[in-house]
């Protein structure tokens, strides 16, 4: 049967409160079916989305762990003119409600979505939720059209034949009359229809007991919806089709998230130069931020009125940075640590902040910092005193755990712990979590020693953090190195759980601990799902040690480095990969290792694709090697990309300046190039702080450009004096992030 085009509806519950609206020009909303018991899962996958303070209701369906698919309509301005919806941050405060069919209970979760990815050519949106839904099984989206004469399931919040709003999630049967290139026409059987609040919610498919979602709802002509004329007797409609956007979905959720300070969903980048001159104090630090899409530049220092402290000569505010959304409000945060900052009578005690994005940017919003020093707030930062040579803000990491609730971690390597001058610690923040964690907490590896520098080197993601002592003594050999691995999970101490430590005097890590090694001086963790496992609960890490001595063609090379990789079980076991170094002339790595060339002094790593299998092309590592001699210029400075999982020279690419792989210039004494790297999941980040440019460079080179046999893509250059930066600093690019 053929029916006459469905009117765009627009689901504005506020607005029919206000008067009387034509329903036929206002979105569809709960189906007038049976409503569900609370105690029926059969759609838990589900979701009621509230928009605002209730100026919206619609439903959406759970189809990754963090996203939601729904309508476009239910965020649009005007639906019934256009569906445009900006990416990003949606506009109004956003609750979706998953697998809780009665509203009243319970059951599920309640998330906050945070970020919208719209569709151009459909009522489509993908919608990202604050934290992912655990317990709930997403749906899996179909693989073939909805077809004429089968039957399809809705489900959703919206309004039933007798309540306005029901506390309950309602399901109907639809029969398909006909389908397009993007939406199919349903007509809803015995009397069923969608009702205003269903926009969005799922037409499923059930395929051998098993349910695949074809559809959401789009529009409807509501008969026998609360409140609707008894003389509309249709309950056709249009739905919109999703069985082809399987790939799309997957290249979303699949992704990493971008760095996205004014949450517009374009990408940013924070660039720190610690010692540029603020107000004539000199390396008081500024951190200058690029937004995304040509949306401008900012600087970020101790001078603005809303940062804590203020310039001074030696602070270094950006010697560390790291970013996180420590809010969950779809737009990412800065972590800036500021480790010379003086604190009453105590010289370089330090301290970190938290500086929250907004969508004016950074620093525009309510919130505009989160401050931690010792002595301040609670937990074991308000438990510590400040004290001259801390460091704290030295090194910082942060992200978010598996379960999806953000941290940071904040090394201070230089604090005195039992009469131990420079033994270090570090401090984990997460939620209400504020501790310490130091070689003398339980089961931590190691023993509190002067100089051990703990908490001088971190790394973290989802599943394990890596704290290093790069100046550990180990049997007797000063600055041998070592670390220490831990899980989220909080022990009976409610600290971080301690896994294992690692130092080159055991029998399941090469090598040997010897003075000046400083294995952990640098170190990067990175997902990793082994095949058969469900998701990547286990990790690769990578170890630097450049002081490492290494024998080349039976001639002892001093301090050329090397990195070492360990996989890390979700159990907490590990297990050595790969010893890594230049090696040779004659083996199949690039390059040559060679005494002074302090291979491993970075390394940064990355999982490209962290829902899928973890293959040799997805888990990347990179190595800088700032030392190296390129021709006659003597520290000009490499960088060596590997595979974190497959063996090192299976394809390695070797980066140097004017190679073409994207940064400019001839090779020049002292560039040292490699001392600043960063993985996201497009690009490898490249800081040249000593060069060419008086105040320092950055370089975003496509992963195609750090990859072994593929086509150079354009290179995208930061620089003082250009794009809208001020021609003005020291070591632009010393990190970013």
């Amino acid at each position: 049967m053929r029916h006459p085009r469905a009117v765009r509806l627009t689901a504005l519950a506020a607005a029919l409160a206000a008067g009387p609206v034509v329903m036929t020009a206002v979105p569809a909303a709960a189906v007038t079916g049976p409503a569900s018991a609370a105690s029926d899962t059969t759609h838990a996958y589900a979701a009621q989305i509230v928009v605002g303070d209730h100026d919206r209701g619609c439903s959406g369906v759970l189809v990754d762990t963090e996203w939601l698919l729904t309508a476009a309509s239910c965020f649009a301005d005007n639906p019934a003119a256009s569906l445009a919806v900006p990416a990003g941050k949606p506009q109004k405060k956003t609750t979706a409600t998953i697998g809780r069919s009665d509203l009243s209970g319970t059951a599920g979760a309640v998330r906050t979505v945070v970020e919208l990815v719209p569709r151009a050519d459909r009522d489509v949106v993908l919608a990202r939720l604050n934290r992912p839904v655990a317990g709930v099984t997403p749906i899996a989206l179909a693989a073939t059209a909805p077809t004429a004469g089968e039957e399809l399931t809705l489900a959703g919040y919206g309004r039933s034949k007798t309540e306005w709003a029901p506390l309950n999630l309602h399901t109907g049967t639809f029969s398909v009359d006909a389908s397009d290139a993007t939406t199919a026409t349903v007509t809803g059987k015995d009397g069923v229809a969608a009702c205003m609040g269903d926009t969005g919610g799922p037409l499923v498919r059930t395929v051998n007991g098993t349910a695949q979602l074809a559809a959401l709802a789009s529009r409807s002509y509501q008969a026998g919806c609360f409140g609707i004329d008894a003389a509309e007797t249709r309950t056709s409609g249009v739905a919109t089709r999703v069985d082809d956007l399987a790939s799309w979905v997957a290249s979303k959720a699949g992704a990493n998230r971008v760095t996205d300070f004014n949450c517009d969903g374009v990408e940013d980048i924070a660039v720190a130069d610690p010692a540029a001159t603020v107000g004539g104090d000199a390396k008081a630090g500024v951190v200058r931020v690029v937004y995304g899409g040509g949306k401008g530049t900012a600087e970020l220092n101790q001078d603005l009125d809303w940062v804590p402290g203020g310039a001074e000569a030696s602070d270094n505010f950006g010697q560390a940075i790291a970013t996180v959304d420590y809010d969950e409000d779809g737009c990412t945060d800065l972590v800036v640590g500021t480790p010379g900052e003086k604190l009453g009578e105590a010289e370089d005690a330090g301290m970190a902040d938290v500086l929250h994005g907004a969508p004016g940017g950074i620093g525009t919003g309510v919130t505009k910092n989160t401050h931690f020093q010792q002595a301040s707030g609670n937990g074991s930062l308000s438990a510590s005193t400040p004290e001259t040579g801390d460091l704290l803000g030295q090194a910082l990491v942060a992200g978010t755990t598996a379960a999806g609730e953000p941290f940071v971690v904040i090394g201070t390597p230089g604090e005195g712990l039992d009469g131990a001058a420079k033994a270090g610690e570090a401090f984990y923040v997460r939620g209400g979590t504020n501790v310490s964690v130091h070689q003398d907490k339980l089961n931590v590896p190691g023993a509190v020693e002067a100089n051990d520098g703990f908490g001088a080197v971190l790394a973290a993601d989802a599943n394990h953090i890596a704290i290093g002592a790069p100046n550990e003594n180990i049997g007797g050999d000063d600055a041998a190195g070592n670390l220490a691995v831990f899980s989220h999970k909080l022990n009976s101490e409610n600290r971080p759980t301690p896994l294992f430590g690692l130092d080159q005097d055991l029998d399941t890590v090469s090598g040997g601990a010897e003075a000046g090694d400083r294995f952990g001086a640098s170190l990067a963790l990175a997902p990793y799902r082994p095949s058969g496992a469900a998701a990547a609960t286990e990790s690769i890490l990578a170890v630097g040690s450049p002081g490492e001595a290494l024998a080349v063609n039976d001639v002892q090379k001093a301090e050329t480095g090397t990195v070492l990789t360990f996989r890390v079980t979700a159990s907490g076991t590990y297990t050595q990969l790969y010893g890594i170094s230049s090696g040779t002339a004659d083996d199949d790595v690039s390059g040559t290792s060679e005494a002074g060339d302090h291979f491993g002094t970075t390394v940064t790593a990355v999982n490209t694709a962290p829902r899928a299998v973890s293959t040799a092309a997805t888990m990347r590592l990179a190595v800088g090697v700032p030392d190296e001699a390129v021709g006659t210029a003597t520290k000009s400075g490499a960088v060596h990309v590997f595979s974190l999982v497959g063996a090192p020279g299976a394809n390695d690419k070797w980066i140097e300046s004017g190679d073409g792989d994207g940064i400019p210039g001839a090779p020049g004494a002292n560039q040292r190039l490699g001392s600043s790297l960063h993985f996201t999941g497009t690009q490898l980040y490249v800081g040249m702080p000593d060069g060419p440019s008086a105040y320092g460079a950055l370089y975003a080179l496509p992963m195609s450009n750090v990859t072994l046999g593929q086509p150079i893509a354009p290179v995208t250059a930061y620089q003082p004096g250009q794009g809208g930066l001020p021609a003005s600093g020291d070591r632009f690019g010393h990190a970013a992030r």
